[in-house]
């Protein structure tokens, strides 16, 4: 990492917003914010149990990932066709591309959906076209990642996995999410070594709640190459040692755990004790309307919090880079603009 001199405090977040990133944690279902799902209820003829869009914003106070998730699920109600999946993925990608993301990696729940009769096609051809659609009008680069439900037994993995056969040339992994805690990683062994042979590259939620045991099962069980939150790898210092050694990237949501009680307050998150133990951390939004930021957001909030600096911000953004599943090629050339971005700052900072 070339030498980066002291940015102004004043600079700083201006910097945080400009410099280029990928983001690598973002479900697309949590980006659903309360005015599109009053969209799509009205296209699609359903009502909601909330009076206004207010009423609904107003209904996200959580206290754990679980009353998170009740909420999440139905707001996923009103996604019921192609179109739907669409303009839901269709609206992210435009406010990743105003933050500067160069590279998304999208989660989705099928099962969220096909239990509620949506078939699979459905899900990953809107999806899948709103990802080309951002590349040719946006200039971003978006790709697709299939999660399995962990509250759900691994057989209805298996059978979602059977139904995403036909489409594997449109996603480029597998994830594991939902509710963590009783669900081990370990729960899904089989299903994942299924994904490894077809060629998929494989993540996990692990360690954000659950403890760092979840992490050593995603790792040695599961063979995950990324972990998915892992902020409780803290209290393992052989883990850490391992994810540091290994180049394991973690995928840190700040707001995310701010607002699911993980970190209470901002100010003792432990992102920059990941990233000064040498772990390829990176900054993510999760489920950016309901836990009140996208990922510039996330950054700037983090970074006031807890006094990163911007050496911190440009190896985050290099470390979102590097654990995508993009093309080496396309990552020489994201770095390069990371670079001159810094450069730029830097500048006009003296």
């Amino acid at each position: 990492m070339f030498k980066i001199p002291p940015i102004s405090a004043d600079r700083l977040p201006g910097l945080l917003r400009a410099m280029p990133k990928a983001e690598l944690h973002i479900h697309i279902e949590g980006s659903l914010e309360p005015e599109l799902i009053f969209a799509l209820a009205q296209r699609n003829g359903l009502t909601l149990p909330y009076a206004s869009v207010e009423a609904l914003r107003s209904a996200y106070a959580f206290t754990n990932l679980q009353s998170f998730l009740d909420i999440y699920y139905a707001g996923a109600s009103v996604l019921l066709h192609e179109q739907d999946f669409y303009d839901m993925a269709r609206a992210y990608l435009g406010r990743a591309a105003r933050d500067n993301v160069l590279h998304a990696e999208l989660f989705f729940d099928p099962q969220t959906h096909t239990a509620r009769g949506v078939a699979m096609e459905t899900v990953i051809n809107g999806l899948h076209r709103a990802c080309q659609d951002a590349r040719t009008e946006l200039g971003i680069s978006a790709t697709l990642i299939l999660c399995f439900l962990r509250h759900l037994s691994e057989e209805s993995a298996f059978e979602t996995l059977e139904q995403a056969m036909p489409l594997l040339d449109k996603i480029v992994g597998v994830g594991l999410d939902s509710s963590e805690l009783g669900h081990p990683p370990e729960k899904f062994a089989r299903v994942f070594a299924r994904c490894r042979e077809l060629g998929l590259h494989l993540v996990a939620h692990a360690g954000e709640e659950g403890p760092p045991a979840y992490i050593w099962s995603a790792l040695d069980v599961l063979k995950v190459e990324r972990i998915d939150h892992g902020v409780q790898a803290v209290h393992d210092a052989a883990l850490m040692q391992r994810l540091a050694q290994d180049r394991i990237a973690l995928t840190v949501c700040p707001l995310s755990n701010q607002k699911l009680c993980v970190f209470p307050d901002l100010a003792d998150h432990n992102l920059g004790k990941l990233l000064d133990a040498g772990l390829a951390a990176t900054v993510n939004s999760d489920d950016p309307a309901y836990f009140g930021g996208y990922i510039n957001e996330n950054f700037t909030q983090v970074f006031a919090a807890t006094g990163l600096t911007a050496k911190h911000a440009y190896q985050l953004a290099f470390n979102s880079f590097e654990a995508s599943f993009a093309s080496n090629a396309d990552k020489r050339v994201w770095e390069h603009k990371l670079k001159e971005a810094f450069e730029r700052c830097v500048e006009h900072d003296y």
